[in-house]
């Protein structure tokens, strides 16, 4: 093993045990990190990069699990090691930040405490000592206001925030090796910027290797030296990362490459990788200015669907025993909608999106201000009529597991809806219907008795889909329904809910902190920040000409790659 390397993975394979049957995740996979270097792993969902990470980290259950290969960390082989040896390195050697900050955190623990913690496990550092320790690390992680964020609990914090708690507690032991898995996934473009730089730092700082994994190539460009693409548990390609990025060898790289959204041109229907590895790339159609011009006029010229009226909402929290604090999460906003139309509504996380969400569903009154549908006001609607409306006003949720009942087939759970709406005659012409919309959103109709977690993320997006427009709703709110996929399964559920806007007539509300892609859906554009609408107006005028500096901030911050 060369002395510079520090990592070396030698045909690593695992297979999964279960009632008898092995199932193979990963096959010869072999790659090396250099001391003080950062290797970016790419790949979709289900390629085998988290099940690596875990490999290396020795975190895969053994009862189950088969693992052949070698995993050689500072010449000594992690696979050999004893729990002792292990518990050394792990922590203190090798250390992980994972995905969901919230569910890596403790939500009965102080913040502060927890990292205390692991400081008092693998050093030699008093209680108060440790706490120095963690305010300063609190500090290199900027944290606005350490104090605060040591004595919060993790719910009282924000996304980002939570994942510099969980950063610095994967550095308190100064490791040489760092893992980081997704660790921006579903955070604001500006905080993932945030992020990203700050782990550049660290890593020159602490002159530490890095493991990024990430399905979000433009990322990946921005921060690895060198970067290994997997595709359903093998290699596909490895290199530095200006190879990779500017003369791809392999097929699928040039199509993870080619299925990135375009910010300059707007295609009819996003690329997705499938249409590259079928050789259909040349059937990109273009939407001209021209076109999209003659398609606002049409949309504009009939009175609107929606009109939102000097809409506030306030919320209260305690302070102290007697003293209360106000926060104004959405302050006197107003805005159209028109039939037919997509609206795009964007803005970092607490800038009121998702409250004015549900201000509109009524799920959440506003304070003051209208919200008039049909020239109707439905703040003033009795709930007897309040039901019917839900119906033609509906939502697809950010995350469709937790919105899906674990113990409902997806028939079912797309049935439900319609009996509770009295929809058709009988749960027969039900059934019929749902097998109907399964086919439409791409799904197997063989599916309808299956659970939700046989499926995966974008499957599971596409049963939500088929849930909300089981009702032929009129008008649906799409609250960051596509955060968290893949570039190519975002493109695949986007331009699914552009088909069924054609066909059906929809009118959305496309919230999502997520420029790129509220750009490509959008015909008008709200950015919000801190419960106003900042700027308002053409989608593709606001991204070429944004007059605001919140707005300049949020296009900046969109990953760019090479």
């Amino acid at each position: 093993m060369d002395t510079n390397t520090l990592l070396s993975v030698q045909n690593l394979s695992i297979s999964f045990t279960s009632k008898g049957n092995s199932t193979q995740v990963l096959h010869n996979i072999s790659f090396d990190i250099n001391r003080n270097e950062i290797l970016g792993v790419v790949g979709e969902s289900g390629s085998g990069k988290s099940v690596t990470s875990l490999a290396i980290m020795r975190l895969i259950p053994e009862s189950i699990s088969e693992i052949s290969g070698n995993i050689i960390y500072n010449n000594t082989s992690i696979l050999s090691l004893d729990d002792k040896m292990l518990r050394s390195i792990r922590g203190n050697e090798i250390a992980m930040i994972f995905q969901e900050p919230m569910s890596s955190l403790n939500p009965s623990m102080k913040c502060g405490k927890q990292v205390v913690e692991i400081l008092l496990q693998h050093t030699k550092l008093s209680t108060s000592e440790a706490k120095t320790e963690v305010l300063s690390l609190f500090e290199k992680v900027k944290l606005p206001d350490t104090h605060r964020a040591y004595n919060s609990y993790p719910h009282q914090l924000s996304g980002g925030q939570k994942q510099r708690i969980m950063i610095a507690m994967a550095i308190a032991c100064k490791p040489k090796l760092l893992i980081a898995d997704e660790p921006t996934t579903a955070l604001d473009v500006t905080v993932q910027k945030e992020i990203i730089q700050l782990l550049k730092d660290l890593q020159q700082e602490y002159r530490m290797s890095i493991l990024f994994i990430s399905h979000d190539l433009s990322l990946v460009s921005e921060i690895a030296d060198h970067v290994l693409v997997v595709y359903q548990g093998k290699m596909v390609e490895y290199g530095s990362t200006h190879q990779i990025f500017t003369s791809p060898q392999k097929e699928y790289t040039k199509a993870l490459i080619y299925a990135r959204p375009s910010l300059d041109v707007r295609f009819k229907k996003l690329p997705t990788i499938r249409d590259y590895l079928d050789n259909q790339e040349a059937d990109r159609e273009i939407i001209t200015k021209t076109e999209r011009q003659q398609q606002h006029q049409k949309l504009y010229s009939k009175p609107p669907l929606l009109e939102v009226k000097n809409v506030e909402k306030t919320f209260f929290s305690t302070v102290g025993f007697f003293g209360k604090k106000e926060f104004k999460a959405v302050n006197d906003v107003s805005f159209k909608l028109y039939e037919g139309e997509t609206l795009g509504l964007v803005g970092e996380s607490g800038c009121g999106k998702s409250t004015l969400g549900n201000a509109i569903l009524q799920l959440d009154k506003a304070d003051t201000g209208q919200i008039l549908y049909k020239g109707k006001d439905i703040t003033l609607l009795p709930s007897a009529q309040l039901r019917g409306l839900r119906k033609e006003i509906q939502l697809i949720f950010q995350d469709p597991f937790a919105s899906l009942n674990p113990r409902l087939t997806i028939g079912k759970a797309i049935m439900e809806p319609m009996k509770a709406h009295n929809l058709y005659a009988n749960d027969v012409q039900r059934k019929e219907k749902t097998i109907d919309l399964l086919k439409r959103v791409g799904l197997d109709p063989q599916y309808f008795n299956r659970y939700p977690h046989e499926f995966s993320g974008g499957q599971r997006q596409r049963i939500g889909i088929a849930r909300t427009i089981a009702l032929q709703p009129k008008l649906i709110i799409c609250d960051e329904s596509v955060s968290a996929l893949d570039i190519s399964v975002q493109a695949q559920v986007l331009n699914l809910l552009n088909e069924l806007k054609e066909k059906f007539g929809f009118t959305y509300i496309f919230i999502s902190h997520d420029l790129a892609v509220v750009k490509y859906m959008s015909d008008q554009l709200l950015v919000m920040n801190q419960g106003k609408i900042e700027e308002k107006g053409d989608a593709d005028v606001i991204y070429e000409n944004p007059t605001k500096e919140y707005t300049k901030k949020l296009i900046d911050a969109i990953p760019k790659g090479l």
